[in-house]
């Protein structure tokens, strides 16, 4: 028997204005949260894919203001930021050159899956999942 499997998921929701000072704060967090679930493993990838949301955010928002969720299911971890913008990110072809526009070339890189969503109250959610070893989705 895996007790992990045999666990409800878990939520967190963080309030947060989308600003360079402030993101070693949330990785802090992040960090913390997933040592408490038993996700070490994965704490990079996460802390990566979260700052590039939270930046997207700043650079691309008519708003820092946003809200960051981490669910930890059983078999998966979905990361999401949900913001008042509603247009949906892009991933492009990084030109290597440039000083920026490689964030959600990394992002769908790193992870297993991502997705960017239209919110009905305005703004979008974009998220990301990995998976974490448990049941199969």
């Amino acid at each position: 028997m895996n007790f992990v499997e045999d666990l409800p998921s878990q939520r967190y929701e963080q309030q947060l204005r989308a600003h360079p000072d402030g993101i070693p704060g949330v990785r802090r967090a992040v960090t913390a949260l997933l040592t408490l679930w038993g996700r070490e493993a994965i704490t990079d990838t996460v802390n990566l894919c979260v700052t590039e949301l939270l930046a997207n955010v700043g650079a691309h928002a008519s708003s820092p203001e946003c809200v960051l969720t981490l669910h930890n299911h059983p078999d998966r971890l979905r990361a999401s930021v949900r913001d008042t913008e509603p247009a949906l990110p892009v991933v492009k072809q990084p030109d290597f050159l440039a000083e920026n526009g490689r964030g959600m070339y990394l992002v769908s890189e790193s992870v297993d899956k991502w997705g960017a969503d239209p919110v009905p109250t305005g703004g979008k959610e974009v998220w990301f999942e990995l998976r974490t070893g448990g049941a199969s989705s």
